[in-house]
């Protein structure tokens, strides 16, 4: 049964999330729909990250299993076509080994919070960046965001519902730049608890509108109780920008 690795972008605005639920259209689902009207078989997409609802991707990446050989531009093309007009578009696809699993051969995964910091609100970019219209200081938020990088104990900026095994992680970088009226944080590791960044990113802000000094983060990261951090960011300022590997075959053959 031939493996085939997808990378995939998609706008989450409207969607629950990747992941298939009863409250509405996934992801996931879309994906797995498309596969079947292009090949008649129920097929099962995994990812390598399960993005919460409303966010973005530039290039998350995912295999699925068929029965039969596909060409692999003929599959992109079909399965595109029976995305439309879903905010979804399979940017390639490429035949792998079986060894090769979306989730678990993934050696990092990169993500990019945008904020845009003026007074008028967003008209193109509306969806896709958290307004804040208080001026931020990009110069503290930098400081705060210091704190963070390394191997913790990121119980503070863990979801409830979080399913990981163990709170500590490895943030390799946490980037705070200004672009414009934008400021970008962006964030990679190897993996993520859930909402971690987001909660970073909103705890990060109120260092930037100066209700926390940079030296609070540190406290809250030492605390390991969610209460101590930051409120969650908004999900539409999240985009997954890419997914990284070690070098894998492309041909099928182990």
């Amino acid at each position: 049964m031939p493996r085939y690795r997808l990378t995939i972008e998609y706008c989450g605005a409207g969607f629950v999330g990747w992941q298939r639920q009863a409250n509405g259209l996934s992801i996931q689902e879309a994906l797995e729909t498309a596969i079947s009207r292009y090949c008649g078989e129920a097929a099962t997409v995994f990812a390598a990250g399960r993005t919460d609802a409303g966010v973005h991707a530039l290039a998350q990446v995912a295999h699925v299993d068929l029965a039969r050989t596909a060409d692999p531009d003929e599959m992109r093309n079909a399965v595109n076509y029976h995305l439309r007009p879903h905010p979804i578009s399979v940017l390639n696809i490429e035949r792998v080994g079986r060894e090769f699993d979306a989730r678990l051969s993934a050696t990092g995964r990169h993500y990019l919070y945008r904020m845009l910091n003026r007074r008028a609100p967003p008209a193109l970019e509306r969806g896709r960046v958290w307004h804040v219209a208080p001026p931020l200081d990009l110069a503290a938020m930098q400081a705060g965001a210091r704190h963070l990088v390394g191997h913790h104990d990121f119980s503070t900026f863990r979801d409830a519902q979080c399913q990981a095994k163990s709170p500590l992680k490895t943030l390799d970088a946490l980037d705070v730049t200004g672009a414009g009226e934008e400021i970008h944080i962006a964030a990679r590791a190897r993996s993520f608890l859930h909402h971690q960044v987001r909660n970073m990113v909103g705890t990060l802000k109120l260092v930037g509108s100066g209700r926390w000094r940079p030296d609070d983060v540190a406290g809250a990261l030492a605390a390991r109780d969610r209460r101590a951090g930051g409120p969650t960011a908004p999900a539409e300022g999240l985009v997954l920008v890419a997914v990284t590997y070690e070098l894998i075959a492309t041909d099928g053959t182990p």
